[in-house]
């Protein structure tokens, strides 16, 4: 190991002791041990108090790794400064530190407040995450090509990273509303998987539903860490990961299910220090794990392509020179060659923005702000003013997720892409933007969506915004789209979430009305999307792609758009008696769907008897102004509301 990365590794290592010690002093009540900050009660040594000594330990700790961060950043510019991710990163993490110490002495002065805490905690697990990364990147030369083998382990391995992270905060937040204890059992909660919230008292059950949340989310990031395994086991059998690679990620595997049991002794024990502890410690090791696990995985494919063309030592080209590959693989039909023309500025900005599908978003947007409107309603004594923030954070965290997960799926598409007229001038396949540029803009997109969802609105919308971006990269475009004609049904899901993640913005949770506002988007997916296969079915059939025009036939397909029009409306229906709406949007939702009807039975007609699908463009579009004008109802309609006699 170079100096450097033995400097960064002490980091961490004290940082992960900076977290443990902080637990500590967060289960022994220690935290105003030492009531005044930087010093102790005005000493510069604390009296001999154990309280006063823990908070003391901890906060020298916190100094010495402030001084290591800087001794961090003198050596990456001294030693690396020719790689520019190690010394970005390093200043970063200067920037991080300072802002730790910060939220150490707000919580200080706040007197442990919950949120202080776990912003606190939140902060000392994104500066282990970023140490990790210097780490890894030290390890590897300083230039390397893009390109390289496929990314998509990667993808999982930073979903998972992000999940880890996202619970991590769930359960920081279950200790800060002192919320550990409000089930005396486990697994189950009170008895019940799925706890009568509905009949507790108000402040009980928000503290309930903190409790479970936690639970619940585990569960799924477990799921999810075992299927992250058994991705990694395969790529190594397979000569695709490296050996510290799946030692990284069987580490995670292994501590994940011991630190559930050590959750478990928490509520057996009541809250014993030593659990306390022992959890998040083992937390942190998992998290730390999961992200040096997503960073060798992503330099290890990017090496691929200097170890086959340099296997004696390091290529040229720098860190963010690209072989233009379509594939991801090699040179490709296109790609840029060595010494071209940089592009304008502006036109960069056009590719960037285009990776996201700016018109796509629109459409996302459309569907959370009614709900969180309609969520609204039944709120007593609303502050407008912080609704407005609360509404503009979900919708920037909105767009950025929504951006994310277009920017992923162009990357993993863009060996089709190039294929279809329609999507073949996209950034990669017109080689605008590298693909290893996009997959980490997309990475970097989601990170910094799900960090601001979290911070400035909940972690259940946070954390439904995560799913939404996993299931639109990995369901839908990995395992649906090129493999059955239910891609668009099933991978619909990911584009109906935003009502619901607008729903749980505002409230906290997730209840009935958002779960109907899901169905409308999720059975409009279906006729909105295949009216546009239809007309560019040639193109999916270039591709390979099952859409269902082209596998069933353009009679089947327009049968199909009928029958999910005819739920569609029905569903639209429910939702008026389910949510108690009012005579706005029962105008809305029987004069669209009643036209919405007669232009899917038209189009199903044409097809039939005509053989002709004139009319599917003209319904494409129309479906678009369907879904604008009834959730512009749901809107109007909470905030007018007219009772039906």
């Amino acid at each position: 190991m170079t100096r450097f990365q033995k400097l960064v590794a002490a980091t961490l290592a004290l940082t992960l002791a900076l977290v443990v010690v902080g637990v500590v002093v967060r289960a022994t009540g220690s935290g105003l041990g030492c009531p005044d900050w930087p010093f102790c009660y005005g000493q510069v040594i604390p009296p001999l108090d154990f309280k006063a000594w823990a908070e003391w330990i901890h906060r020298l700790l916190a100094a010495v790794i402030g001084i290591l961060v800087l001794g961090v950043a003198v050596l990456a510019v001294v030693d690396h400064r020719d790689r520019r991710s190690l010394v970005v990163a390093s200043l970063g993490a200067i920037v991080l530190v300072g802002f730790q110490a910060w939220l150490g002495r707000e919580t200080v002065r706040l007197g442990n407040s919950g949120a202080s805490v776990t912003a606190h905690l939140a902060a000392a697990m994104a500066v282990a995450g970023l140490l990790a990364f210097l780490l890894v990147r030290a390890g590897h030369p300083a230039r390397i090509p893009a390109g390289g083998a496929s990314q998509r382990l990667t993808l999982l391995l930073a979903f998972t990273a992000a999940a880890m992270f996202v619970l991590l905060i769930f359960g920081a937040n279950v200790t800060a509303a002192d919320a550990a204890l409000v089930f005396p059992d486990w697994p189950l909660m009170g008895g019940a998987l799925l706890p009568p919230f509905g009949d507790m008292p108000a402040p009980t059950a928000a503290l309930a539903l903190t409790n479970a949340l936690h639970r619940y989310v585990g569960v799924v990031v477990g799921v999810v860490l075992a299927g992250t395994w058994v991705a990694s086991w395969r790529a190594r059998r397979a000569g695709r990961a490296s050996g510290a690679l799946f030692a990284l990620v069987t580490v995670a595997a292994v501590l994940y299910p011991v630190q559930a049991v050590v959750g478990a002794l928490q509520v057996w024990t009541k809250l014993a220090p030593w659990t306390q502890t022992l959890h998040v410690a083992l937390a942190a090791f998992v998290w730390v794990a999961a992200v040096g696990a997503a960073f060798v995985a992503y330099y290890g494919a990017r090496s691929t392509v200097l170890a086959a063309t340099h296997p004696a030592g390091p290529g040229g080209g720098d860190e963010s020179a690209g072989d233009g590959s379509g594939g991801g693989s090699g040179g490709g039909p296109g790609a840029m060659e060595a010494g071209a023309a940089p592009r304008p500025l502006r036109d960069t900005v056009r590719a960037y923005v285009a990776l996201t599908k700016p018109r796509i978003i629109e459409l996302l947007l459309i569907t959370t702000v009614p709900a969180m409107v309609l969520a609204t309603r039944d709120l007593p004594g609303v502050n407008w003013v912080d609704w407005g923030w609360l509404v503009a954070w979900t919708l920037v965290g909105g767009t950025l997720a929504a951006g994310s997960a277009n920017a992923i799926n162009q990357y993993l598409d863009r060996d089709i892409d190039i294929l279809m007229t329609r999507t073949r001038r996209r950034p990669l396949p017109a080689h605008a933007v590298e693909p290893e540029q996009a997959v980490a803009f997309g990475i970097v997109l989601g990170a910094i969506s799900i960090g601001l969802l979290a911070f400035f609105v909940n972690l259940v919308a946070a954390f439904l915004t995560l799913l939404a971006i996993a299931f639109y990269v990995f369901v839908y475009t990995l395992l649906l789209k090129r493999t059955t004609t239910q891609n668009i049904v099933i991978g619909g899901a990911a584009g109906a979430l935003p009502p619901v993640i607008g729903w749980a913005a505002v409230t906290g949770r997730v209840e009935v009305p958002a779960l109907l506002l899901f169905a409308l988007v999720f059975y409009w997916t279906p006729p909105h999307f295949w009216a546009l296969s239809l007309r560019i079915a040639r193109d999916y059939a270039a591709a390979g792609v099952p859409m269902l025009p082209v596998v069933r036939g353009t009679a089947e397909t327009t049968r199909q758009i009928l029958l999910y029009t005819i739920l569609l409306v029905l569903i639209s229906l429910i939702f008026f008696a389910v949510a108690k709406m009012g005579l706005i949007y029962l105008v809305a939702a029987v004069v669209m769907g009643v036209l919405f009807l007669w232009q899917a039975a038209r189009l199903d007609r044409a097809a039939s008897v005509e053989g002709t699908t004139a009319g599917a463009i003209r319904l494409y579009r129309f479906s678009i102004s369907y879904l604008t004008v009834l959730f512009a109802a749901v809107a109007l309609d909470a905030l007018l509301l007219i009772r039906v006699a």
